[in-house]
């Protein structure tokens, strides 16, 4: 398996982004190969975080490039720095 964490500083609303997230991105994020799960998590501070796992790198990949343009399309208007992204593979789970 392969996870990739989303840190997202100064958020305006946290909320609208959690309303936009999941009623926007979630549907599409499920459609990519390989997906295990997603988190969107509210850290306070105008702080949120994003956790993705697939079953792949490359699904990995792709929901990198989707999460991207749904934040350029839907979100850039709360979440005015690009994200901090890091990424690997799990190397222990339960």
């Amino acid at each position: 398996m392969y996870a990739v964490v989303r840190r997202y500083e100064g958020v305006i609303d946290p909320a609208e982004a959690g309303r936009r997230v999941s009623e926007g991105f979630v549907p599409l994020i499920r459609q990519v190969r390989g997906f295990v799960a997603y988190y969107w998590a509210d850290a306070g501070g105008g702080v949120m975080v994003s956790t993705t796992v697939f079953q792949d790198r490359a699904g990995a990949e792709e929901s990198n490039d989707r999460a991207a343009d749904f934040v350029r399309e839907r979100l850039a208007s709360l979440l005015p720095s690009p994200p901090e992204v890091t990424g690997g593979e799990v190397v222990a789970h339960s």
